[in-house]
């Protein structure tokens, strides 16, 4: 505890080393102390830490430490049962409420080690009893804390006497004098609910809610607000694991809780939590769908909660000045949390229960006097967009009279608003803004680009023609590139950095967009560019360089590789002159110039290779980065610092993470790098793939980082087909295809493996879409065993898709599922439909690979296929399984004649589905049975020729949706004319002559 750091580590050093020589005396003493009143409070405190630390090897905070052995084994029986006596004893001493807090932490420590075992039967008598001691409040409070912390332990042994404890916890949740003691119930109260194995046993807790509420309102009413936070914590963490707990009474809970929102005499920290409760409840939408829609009356108060919130906003002169990047000046604390929660609450409940709130109070605030008021409405219409873009789109023509009339508004902040809710709706309600409102939003932009009174907005402007332009066609953006290209040229000799950075962007974006139609400009805009990727190099303009960067580059694509060609060497030499100089952490340039070689590279093609040598050493350094991850124990008081914002904290189970973004972002940045490198150069890529291979390929499992994951995945075939196009083209020296052959080796299980452990759905649909392009590159290189796993990995994605499916059906069981929850639930199951797509190409790519030697595996899976043909599936599940057996017909020939019996009655049906996709896929199958099924097929001519009769002669036959189907069908005749004409009967005849 010593303030010298010398001296602390000399201690720690010692302490280590007794854990390591003397670890049973060293519990001991350090457990005894606990309990020892003439030991100093500091002291005691510490040794509780450090006994927890000592049962708890996980609980380091320096993840790069390997974690010492597990001290408990260590222990003789003696020691183990002197330890636990003392530490029950420690806490049965009633020491200050500090010290009992460490002390609690310890023996909850021990207790996730002992009781799964039960090996420590004195615990949970102990707490009983001194739960259920009112008179000793501090006791009572630390025994339920235990039970708070072991709730996940102790569950499934409390089934017996669950009547016992909600008698306990209401009790103790009534205490008549102690708020800590009721706070500590609700903690025990909310972690057993959660813990409960069955609804039947939360049931049992149900008439507990209204105490557990009154805790909460209890401390209100006495003006303890720092408890009343602690129990709004709880609730909310009730809210979002078990909703359904809550809806019996959820119209009490909701308006109790709207109540405090609205209290504006509250700390803003408690206001904030309550609209958290509210806000979680409406996001459960797995555990409890549609339940908040049911009460418009409570949406309707938290909507205008968090407008009122808005309005915490100051005119500040910082945010007038523009000298510095921050958009916040001015806003309190309410007004940020109203942005993120109206956002939420609006991608959680949709637009039909959002907008006709909006559409009431909107007009309201807009017709008001006060500046804030505007801000404040167009600042909400910005926010709901991505959650009511539907609704939004009916109601277009008056959402963008809105926001254009804020335009005009005096206020620059009100201007400010209007801009970024136009930005923000370029985005969320493109491309339908852009066609249909292009004549006025863009002169309005280009208008406000001229204020140069207010750079904040100029450059706000600039900023959202970067957003309407990336949703833009060429031919709509074309005949304004005069007048936007002129006025960015203005602006980027404009003094204010901000003005000039969102000039940059936007120009970026605008070239990007337009393409060919740039190269009018481009004489005029690179010169300015190069200016300033030339010039622009003190500290202070490091994101303006990183900036032109990004815009050069993308100038470059759009205008190709002869107009760029000249300036392009002078651009890269400046880039190679850059890469040689160190350069901080937080540079931006890093990152931006990782993006610009791989544009340049598209650019110029193989023309890029010479500077390959320059680009790829640190961009693979990047590609290493180690992600800088602290963990420590969530109830532990250590706090993971950060003197910077780049640091994330997510809390999972016991342990609390700490991930700092901004190396993840870089290491994403470069992984996708790679990726466009090797997808350009093809062949030019070989000489790199033996040290990028082993960087991505682990990569496949890098759950920290969604992007970092993605990059490897859609890079495997990329480096497959450079290797196998090097050999095939001789420019692999000393290499043949078992080279290939060992890449192969390398990526497929690795990709298999990391599908296996994939949580999310549309990334198993990139691994899947990626795996069938590296076995079309590898062929017949596969062997077996490989062959094996992929098929065993198919059939899990098809169960657990399936087992999803079958969630989300439970789901529209519960008592509020409603319409806009069924939208919802249809776009998740549209997921599936393309992991189902997906497996349907694998196999396909097994079957024309490996022909009737992949039979044996297909029969292991047709139980998983068959079952997709049945009319409960969708139209896109049923054709993906015609398909299946299409190519197995197809390519398999007389050996899959066993299949038919099965099989062909199936495609005889869907051949008139309503559906014109399963149709298609049908009539093809009958198709490819007539030309190969021979004996086997000749039973069936009849039928199929009734079939395909009814398609080529649909009403609709040749309509564009129907073609695929008119003409497989029309094939299909003319192979059963052709294989099959000694079975067609007389009768039949008449049919064909007709046809």
């Amino acid at each position: 505890m010593s303030a010298s750091n010398a001296d602390r580590a000399a201690a720690e050093a010692a302490f280590h080393r007794l854990r390591g020589s003397h670890p049973e005396p060293l519990a001991l003493r350090l457990a005894s102390s606990l309990a020892a009143p003439a030991t100093p409070a500091e002291l005691r405190a510490m040794a509780a830490v450090l006994l927890r630390k000592l049962l708890s090897p996980t609980a380091s905070s320096d993840s790069s430490a390997a974690a010492p052995p597990p001290l408990w084994p260590l222990l003789s029986p003696d020691g183990q049962a002197a330890l636990k006596a003392h530490l029950l004893a420690a806490l049965q001493s009633d020491p200050p409420k500090p010290i009992a807090k460490k002390v609690c932490d310890a023996i909850s420590e021990l207790a996730t080690l002992l009781l799964p075992e039960n090996t420590w039967a004195e615990l949970l008598p102990f707490l009983f009893r001194a739960a259920s001691t009112p008179e000793a409040p501090n006791p009572q409070e630390s025994a339920l804390l235990i039970f708070a912390r072991l709730a996940d332990y102790i569950a499934e042994s409390l089934l017996d006497h669950l009547m016992t404890i909600h008698n306990l916890l209401a009790s103790a949740l009534a205490h008549p004098t102690s708020p800590d003691v009721r706070i500590a119930a609700l903690s025990a109260a909310v972690n057993l609910v959660q813990c409960l194995p069955t609804n039947a046993d939360r049931d049992k807790m149900q008439d507990l809610l209204p105490a557990m509420m009154r805790a909460l309102t209890d401390c209100l009413n006495s003006s303890q607000e720092a408890s009343a936070q602690e129990a709004l914590e709880l609730l909310v963490e009730l809210a979002g694991a078990e909703p359904r707990f809550l809806r019996r009474q959820i119209a009490d809970v909701a308006g109790a809780m709207l109540q405090i929102a609205e209290a504006a005499q509250l700390e803003d920290g408690t206001r904030h939590l309550a609209v958290e409760f509210v806000i979680t409840l409406a996001e459960a939408r797995e555990r409890a769908p549609g339940m908040m829609r049911r009460l418009p009356q409570f949406v309707g108060r938290l909507f205008q909660v968090l407008m009122q919130m808005l309005l915490d906003v100051e005119d500040d002169p910082a945010w007038h000045t523009a000298e510095t990047e921050d958009e916040d000046a001015g806003e309190g604390n309410n007004y940020g949390v109203a942005q993120e929660c109206l956002d939420r609450l609006a991608i959680a409940i949709g637009g039909n229960a959002v907008v006709p709130i909006a559409s009431e109070l909107l007009p309201q605030y807009l017709s008001a006097p006060e500046w804030q008021k505007h801000h404040a409405a167009l600042i909400t219409l910005a926010q709901i967009a991505e959650g009511c873009a539907k609704v939004m789109l009916k109601n277009l023509e008056q959402v963008v009279s809105m926001i254009l009339n804020g335009f005009q508004h005096p206020h620059p902040r009100v201007r400010w608003a209007a801009i970024n809710a136009i930005g923000q709706l370029s985005t969320d309600l493109g491309p339908d803004l852009q066609v249909q409102y292009h004549q006025k939003v863009l002169p309005a932009l280009a208008n406000a680009m001229d204020d140069f009174q207010n750079p904040r907005v100029q450059a706000h402007a600039a900023s959202a023609i970067l957003n309407f332009s990336e949703n833009c066609t060429p031919e709509i953006l074309t005949p304004y590139l005069d007048g936007i290209v002129s006025k960015l040229l203005v602006l980027l000799q404009n003094g204010k950095q901000m003005v000039q950075e969102g000039a940059l962007t936007a120009l970026a974006s605008v070239a990007d967009s337009s393409q060919d139609h740039f190269k009018k400009y481009y004489d005029a805009v690179m010169p300015y560019l190069k200016a300033i990727l030339m010039n622009a190099t003190d500290k202070s303009n490091r994101m303006l360089r990183a900036k032109s960067m990004e815009c050069i580059s993308l100038v470059g694509m759009a205008v190709g590789k002869d107009k760029f060609r000249d300036d392009a060497k002078q651009v890269m030499e400046v880039l190679m002159a850059l890469q040689g100089t160190p350069m901080e952490t937080d540079d931006p340039i890093t990152s931006y110039m990782l993006q610009a070689w791989a544009r340049l590279c598209k650019c110029l093609g193989q023309d890029f290779l010479p500077y390959m040598h320059v680009v790829m050493p640190p961009l693979l350094q990047s590609a290493q980065l180690k992600p800088d991850v602290t963990i420590t124990s969530a109830e532990s008081d250590d706090e993971i610092e950060s003197d910077d914002d780049s640091i994330e904290t997510i809390t999972l189970g016991d342990k609390r993470i700490g991930i700092r973004t901004s190396v993840l972002e870089e290491k994403a940045t470069a992984c996708n790098m790679l990726c466009c490198y090797a997808d350009e150069l093809k062949e030019g890529f070989f000489p790199w793939i033996d040290q990028v291979a082993p960087t991505l390929v682990p990569l496949l499992k890098f759950y920290f980082h969604e992007e970092v994951r993605r990059a490897a995945v859609a890079a495997m075939p990329e480096l497959l087909r450079s290797a196998k196009l090097a050999v095939e083209k001789g420019q692999a020296p000393g290499r043949d295809e078992s080279y290939v052959k060992q890449l192969s080796d390398f990526i497929i299980p690795a990709l298999v493996e990391a599908l296996h452990k994939e949580p999310e759905t549309e990334m198993c649909s990139s691994m899947l879409d990626s795996l069938n392009e590296c076995m079309q590159l590898s062929g017949c290189l596969l062997d077996e065993n490989q062959v094996r796993a992929i098929s065993d990995e198919i059939k899990n994605v098809i169960i657990a898709s399936a087992t999803r499916k079958r969630d989300r059906s439970e789901r529209t069981k519960a008592e509020d599922f409603d319409a806009d929850e069924g939208e919802l639930l249809k776009e998740e199951n549209e997921q599936e439909e393309e992991v189902f797509d997906q497996v349907g190409e694998c196999l396909g790519t097994l079957i024309k690979t490996f022909k009737a030697s992949f039979l044996p595996f297909f029969d292991e899976l047709s139980v998983y296929v068959t079952p997709m043909l049945g009319k409960d599936k969708t139209a896109e599940e049923r054709r993906i399984a015609i398909c299946i057996f299409d190519d197995i017909a197809e390519q398999c020939r007389e050996s899959a004649l066993k299949y038919y019996d099965t099989y062909v009655p199936f495609l005889l049906e869907a051949s008139n589905d309503d559906n014109s996709d399963v149709r298609q896929a049908a009539v093809y199958g009958l198709g490819v049975c007539a030309e190969f099924g021979g004996l086997t097929f000749r039973p069936l001519v009849g039928e199929a020729l009734s079939k395909l009769n009814n398609v080529i002669r649909h009403p609709e036959a040749q309509h564009a949706d129907n073609i695929m189907a008119y003409d497989n069908a029309v094939s299909a005749l003319g192979k059963i004319c052709q294989f099959h004409r000694d079975g067609i009967d007389a009768a039949q005849h008449g049919l064909v002559a007709c046809l």
